[in-house]
């Protein structure tokens, strides 16, 4: 058997709302979001800040449905402020295929529609297939 580590879940471009350094560390993110994408209380993610480019690990934890929530504690906190763009993106081990749940949210992290394999994150610069 071989296994492969494979994207499971995605929320796009959600616009971090708070970081609290003293917090002892993690991501709060908003329960629906979390629902809609099969990420679980204390499963681990990768966030990763569009603004600045930092990449982190950590664990969800839930925040109120419908808050529209997104806070990054403990010493992620000094690279992801309120207003920053980040990618939530959450991975399996698996030998079996996969179904993404992806979705992208607005600017008040709700559901704005959700992510197909078609989708692409990647555009062409000067025409062409950008995934040869």
């Amino acid at each position: 058997m071989k296994l492969r580590s494979i994207c499971k879940s995605k929320i796009h471009h959600a616009v971090v709302t708070g970081a609290d350094l003293n917090y002892i560390g993690s991501i709060g993110i908003d329960c629906t979001l979390m629902q809609l994408t099969d990420i679980v209380a204390g499963e681990q993610v990768s966030v990763w800040n569009v603004n600045n480019g930092q990449r982190i690990e950590t664990y969800a934890i839930e925040l109120p449905a419908g808050s529209g929530d997104i806070i990054l504690n403990g010493p992620a906190a000094r690279h992801f402020h309120a207003g920053d763009k980040v990618i939530i993106a959450a991975f399996c081990l698996t030998d079996e295929e996969v179904v993404p749940r992806m979705i992208a949210v607005d600017e008040q992290n709700r559901l704005a529609r959700t992510l197909t394999h078609e989708d692409r994150d990647v555009q062409p610069v000067g025409g062409g297939n950008p995934h040869r």
